[in-house]
Parts: structure tokens; sequence; C-alpha cells
């Protein structure tokens, strides 16, 4: 498989599709590069999805977890395969923000599915102290346990026996302690000292919320509507509108993209 090396990560990066629009893919917090595997061959050219420093099947460096590591981690392989659009998930679309502080230029197209946080601290620290605290120690087959066991998370799969396979596939990660380290770096950093430089992104710009999602708020979308020059927000009224909606979604982003709608 394919890797991309920083200064101080390799970062494992898998492809699908050829031609332009090359979209470069990044995943949320505690995720891994599977999280849009499913939905990327419906959007068109090549898409790169890869797994951040200490997630999936990337290497787990010791220090380095700050918002501005993982934007280094995105602009390396977005240089790499020189990707012009860039698709985001919360701490994806962290990661976004952060290199766009930058260089606001830097590309052409984005979308921001779920953004979680922009200039202020991170809302739910001991949520997230306490998870990182529970995968310390633990192997890859023990966090999928734990995970997959959690009684809150088991009463979900009743509801939702979908939920079951797509935890399993996001837990999936060969170094458990570089999650943590990611949890712990992220819940004391945001993506930018100053929301006033999004004012410079001119880039079309698609974002994507949640009605009633605590941890990756509306309002924070509604904000970032305000602040981008050439944002579009979709607001859907629950998790479930959501994904019953993934098929006009993933058509309209497909057009996005392209810049065919």
């Amino acid at each position: 498989m394919p890797e991309v090396a920083t200064e101080d990560a390799v970062l494992h990066v898998e492809v699908d599709g050829e031609g332009p629009p090359v979209t470069v893919l990044a995943h949320g917090l505690t995720n891994n590069r599977k999280e849009l595997a499913a939905l990327t061959p419906l959007v068109p050219g090549t898409k790169v999805r890869f797994d951040f420093r200490g997630h999936g099947r990337s290497s787990a460096p010791e220090t380095g977890y700050t918002f501005r590591d993982f934007a280094g981690d995105l602009d390396a392989v977005a240089r790499a395969y020189g990707a012009t659009c860039a698709v985001g998930t919360s701490l994806g679309a962290g990661a976004i923000a952060n290199l766009l502080g930058r260089e606001p230029g830097r590309f052409e197209r984005m979308v921001w599915l779920l953004p979680a946080s922009l200039d202020g601290p991170f809302a739910f620290k001991e949520r997230y102290r306490h998870m990182a605290m529970e995968l310390d120690g633990k192997t890859r087959e023990e966090v999928l346990e734990a995970i997959t066991s959690d009684p809150e998370r088991v009463a979900g799969y009743v509801q939702a026996p979908w939920r079951l396979e797509i935890d399993r596939m996001m837990w999936d990660h060969e170094h458990p302690e570089g999650v943590a380290r990611a949890i712990r770096g992220i819940i004391e950093d945001w993506p930018l000292r100053d929301r006033e430089l999004l004012r410079r992104v001119t880039a079309p710009t698609l974002l994507v919320c949640i009605e009633g999602d605590e941890i990756h708020p509306v309002q924070l979308g509604r904000i970032l509507e305000g602040l981008l020059p050439n944002a579009e927000l979709l607001v859907y009224e629950s998790e479930t509108a959501l994904f019953e909606a993934i098929p006009e979604l993933v058509q309209k982003v497909a057009a996005f993209v392209t810049g065919s709608g």
C-alpha cells in the first residue's frame, strides 16, 4: 500500500479512481481512512484517503498531535498526489481550517462534514480524557472488544444494527496508544487562533451539519457560512435524516467537486 512520509510520521494512503479532480479525504478523530471509503467510488476523479498520525495503519509518533500537525499530514498527502479538492470530517475539517489559516488559497473546492471546533476550547474534554484513558495499554483487539461491548453502544446496535459494523471498521487501529495521544492533543488545542482568517478563503465550500449534534454544533456551521465568502450550508434535522439523505448528498458532493453543481 502507498505511504507518505513526513518529518515525523509515515502515513498510510489508499487511492481509488483516476483522473481529475484529485480529492484528498481527511477523517475524524478516532476514525480512519475507511470512514468514507464506501462512498468515494461514487465521486468522480481520483480520491485519496489516508490515516492521520496515530490512526489506522499510520505510525504513532510520541509527540506532535496539534491541529497544525494534523494539517501537516493533510498537506503532505495532498501535495504528494496533487489534490486540488479536500473533504474533511470533524478533525479533518479542523485540519483543513488550520491549513487555510496559513494558505487561504490552498484548495480549489472543499467539503467540511460535521466541523467540531474553530477558535475556542473543546467543550467535552472530560469525556474524551476518559476515552483516551480507556485506550491506554490496550491491544488493537482489546480496543475493538471494549468499544463494541460498551453498554450504551450495544443498546444503539439494537436500534441500528449497522452501527456495529461501522464501529468495527472505524476503531481498527494498529497503534491504540496513538489514538489516545491524538485525543489528548486535540482536546487541548483548536484549529485557528483567529476565525477572521477564514474571510480570505474564496474557494467554494460545502458545509454539512446536523441539528442537535453537541460535538459538531450546527451553530458552528452557521458561523462558518458567515465567515467563508463562498460557502453553502446543508443542515439535516437528525443523524438518521443525514443517513437517509446520503444518496442525494453524495450526488451533490460529486457535482460540487467537479464544479458542475
